[in-house]
């Protein structure tokens, strides 16, 4: 890593002049075109991972489709009750999933294909549910130790609480750990080729645009997957400029900050190193 690097300076700055007072853990994670790091900042310190444990999931259930283990266009029987990790059952609570649509399929069916897609493009929470249900914990570390990604765990499905109270916050991530995600995606390490591009048109089609997408220019091509609840945000994505080499940024920030400080902060992050995105 260059730490003379202009946009290792302007990074240091922008964490340094964070846009709140008190308590915060930024964690920034810049990936050249081969993997190496340009840029670094607290890369292995762990977060919640909120909705990013998503993106481990979610290539999980490819990884497992490419091998013949389960069959992404199986009809999936919608349903909200889930076994907790600890023992007894659990729901979604609908009214912090930021997507209705699989709510319209309850009692019905939708194929996994389907149901993999929502987790991402509207980090729909029953779907990222279902689909835990059919790919299983240990495939979603069997993915997470194929990219190399350090730091990252997923313990519990999405609102598990007693597995939460009783275990701790097992759904862990690093900026380094995503940031390996994406650049194993990149460079078809994560799974096979095609199962890596797949995976990567999915998390380009990602609706929730208020982080990294929000700092680059209009039309950016950018795979990515965000996360969000109190006093967490962050977002991890491939980049690929028209005009440059692509480039993986991961950010994560926890602190109590308002949703809009937050995002903002990951946006300008962002397009300060898009900026600069010719030298990396």
């Amino acid at each position: 890593m260059n730490t003379a690097s202009p946009v290792v300076a302007v990074i240091d700055r922008l964490v340094a002049d964070r846009p709140a007072p008190g308590p915060a853990t930024v964690s920034v994670t810049l990936l050249n075109d081969h993997g190496d790091p340009v840029a670094e900042v607290n890369p292995d310190a762990q977060h919640y991972a909120a909705s990013t444990m998503k993106l481990p999931l979610v290539l999980a259930a490819y990884r497992l489709a490419a091998a013949g283990r389960v069959d992404l266009d199986a009809e999936i029987p919608v349903h909200n009750e889930f076994t907790s990790q600890v023992g007894g059952t659990f729901g979604v609570v609908q009214e912090d999933d930021s997507d209705p649509e699989p709510w319209q399929q309850l009692g019905g069916t939708a194929t996994l294909r389907w149901l993999c897609r929502r987790a991402v493009v509207r980090s729909s929470n029953l779907a990222t549910n279902l689909v835990l249900d059919q790919v299983g914990l240990a495939a979603v570390g069997e993915a997470i130790a194929a990219c190399g990604a350090t730091g990252i765990s997923v313990s519990r499905g999405i609102n598990d609480y007693a597995a939460r109270d009783k275990l701790g916050d097992g759904n862990l991530i690093t900026t380094r750990g995503l940031a390996a995600i994406l650049s194993a995606l990149h460079r078809g390490t994560a799974a096979d080729r095609a199962s890596c591009d797949a995976v990567l048109e999915v998390l380009a089609a990602n609706e929730m645009a208020m982080d990294l997408r929000a700092g680059l220019p209009a039309g950016t091509w950018v795979a990515h997957k965000n996360g969000w609840v109190t006093d967490i945000t962050h977002d991890a994505g491939l980049v690929r400029p028209p005009d440059a080499r692509p480039f993986v940024l991961a950010v994560a920030t926890t602190a109590p900050w308002t949703s809009e400080v937050a995002h903002g902060f990951i946006a300008s992050l962002t397009a300060a190193v898009w900026e600069h995105r010719s030298t990396l």
